[in-house]
């Protein structure tokens, strides 16, 4: 690891509403890479939500059934993504193939969830 370019990468992933970094899981970080080579692309990934402080996750709770209480992008474990030339689907049998952590499918917000808790689906 290029420790210059994990500091990037933490702040590429800030809660960008409170402006607040926190290091993201080295796990998730080599998921990601995974993921990437399994889908056989150079297509940047499209990041919908990285890291959220905890009063941007209550806030986000507050207004959506499906963002946990407690969610693992608190814990900079959790990552919600889309890549431009693979479809939705790809991307979340792809992240399922790995067996990483959690994967959640979100069609209708198009983008999928991957994290690094425990293997689950839905």
């Amino acid at each position: 690891y290029v420790p210059g370019a994990l500091d990037e990468i933490n702040y590429i992933l800030r809660d960008f509403r409170q402006n607040e970094i926190k290091p993201i899981d080295r796990n998730l970080r080599d998921l990601l890479v995974r993921i990437r080579q399994r889908l056989g692309t150079e297509a940047p990934f499209q990041v919908i939500s990285g890291y959220r402080s905890a009063k941007t996750n209550a806030m986000l709770h507050a207004h959506s059934e499906g963002v946990a209480r407690h969610s693992l992008h608190i814990d900079g474990r959790a990552i919600d993504i889309r890549v431009p030339d693979r479809s939705l689907i790809n991307l979340k049998r792809t992240a399922v193939s790995l067996f990483g952590g959690g994967v959640g499918y979100y069609p209708k917000s198009d983008f999928v969830h991957v994290d690094t808790g425990r293997i689950r689906y839905w």
